[in-house]
């Protein structure tokens, strides 16, 4: 596949193809990810934002596994994005006018996990392609993937500052042109055909249960157990993040929430070097330790009222995400065998995009209404928690991790 690509001029055209496909994957859920929580609000709908957070991953659970093996076996992965894309902009479309015209609440929940199951294997899709074609991948694809943070910046400033619709259904609506605007430009992805054999014709197979195989070994399995727990208190950045930061008197909690995405731009320009100095164990480990002490952070906001705390730990955040889940994409595709990249990508997306987050909309939605109390006092306690586990997680992952000598 990578022998198509010789010749500096194809490899820039590449490498700017697949930035502009990231600019506009992560634009679309940056325009409304981030005030949803404030929407459901300012509809009269609070009590369904933990339905609004839990159904997504739900839907998503076998969806990353099901793309990435079509990706590997069957469709080539730039096709599939193509289609994925065009079908998320639809039914996300659907799902925001059902929540304009009053309809009743579940058919927002409804077409917001047909959304998901569309729009799940997008991610890990991207991932196999940039890693297929671009030249020296490891360094190279944290600077596409910056793309995609830098397009969720822009949909958050644009709805904070531009649309004024950080309560408003307006967001969801212009998060629908970003997702048809990436689809287009996906058309002139290189082609990725399928780098698996059939080994069959199984639904297993088809479905991408194949992957569950990596399990078997110890390393595969302590990443992937560790990264289930790991995003469970990370659904809180957008889950309750944005209501805590209207607590703390910010007017403007969407734009503010792209702080997190400007210092992961940061990162990801630093992250290639990084990883070419460092073990894939030690970039894993930084991640979770500063991810513990970014919800340190916000518990102090919770025990003194100054936003300038929550608001460091949010910057925290961008740094956290790109040393964890960009490296993981990274170490899959070292470690796993070409006729599985695909699926194994799809297993990360769905214990990263599904079974975590949806534990974590549960547990984090329990533990808001039982520590924060309606004065607003109880956040530091909640914060507190979701750092403990996270301090758990660097704990296992550091004594059960055993890794490769060359970087692993």
């Amino acid at each position: 596949m990578t022998g198509s690509l010789h010749g500096a001029g194809n490899s820039r055209r590449v490498f700017a193809v697949l930035w502009v496909v990231f600019f506009f994957q992560g634009m679309t859920p940056g325009f409304w990810i981030p005030s949803l929580t404030n929407i459901l609000n300012a509809q009269g709908l609070g009590g369904w934002v933990t339905a609004a957070f839990l159904v997504p991953p739900l839907c998503a659970l076998v969806a990353p596994l099901a793309g990435g093996a079509l990706a590997d076996q069957r469709v080539p992965a730039d096709r599939l994005f193509v289609v994925s894309s065009l079908a998320g902009a639809v039914v996300l479309g659907i799902a925001f006018y059902c929540l304009d015209a009053g309809w009743h609440p579940l058919w927002f929940i409804f077409f917001l996990g047909l959304y998901s199951i569309s729009s799940a294997p997008t991610w890990g899709l991207l991932a196999t392609i940039s890693l297929s074609h671009l030249p020296h991948g490891e360094s190279r694809y944290p600077l596409v993937r910056v793309g995609a943070t830098i397009g969720w910046v822009a949909g958050g400033l644009v709805t904070s500052h531009l649309l004024m619709a950080d309560a408003s259904v307006t967001a969801g609506y212009a998060s629908i042109s970003a997702k048809v605007a990436g689809a287009i430009a996906a058309l002139l992805l290189p082609h990725t055909p399928p780098l698996g054999r059939e080994e069959g014709s199984s639904w297993g197979r088809r479905l991408g249960f194949g992957a569950f195989k990596l399990l078997r070994q110890r390393d595969h399995a302590v990443f992937f157990g560790v990264t289930v727990v790991f995003s469970i208190p990370l659904v809180a950045l957008y889950m309750h993040s944005p209501e805590f930061l209207v607590v703390l008197g910010d007017e403007r909690p969407t734009g503010t929430m792209t702080i997190a995405q400007a210092t992961e731009v940061a990162a990801m320009l630093a992250l290639g070097a990084l990883m070419t100095r460092f073990r894939i164990k030690t970039m894993l480990l930084w991640a979770l330790g500063l991810c513990a002490a970014r919800y340190g952070m916000s518990a102090v906001a919770g025990v003194n009222g100054l936003i300038v705390w929550h608001v460091a730990g949010i910057a925290f955040h961008g740094v956290c995400y790109t040393f964890y889940f960009i490296t993981a994409q990274v170490f899959l595709d070292r470690r796993v065998d070409p006729a599985l990249k695909g699926q194994a990508q799809g297993l990360l997306a769905m214990v990263a995009g599904g079974v975590g987050p949806l534990i974590g909309a549960l547990f984090c939605g329990w533990l808001r209404h039982t520590v924060v109390r309606p004065d607003g006092s109880g956040w530091d306690v909640f914060w507190a928690i979701l750092g403990g586990i996270i301090a758990a997680c660097f704990l296992v992952f550091a004594l059960c991790y055993r890794g490769r000598r060359e970087g692993g």
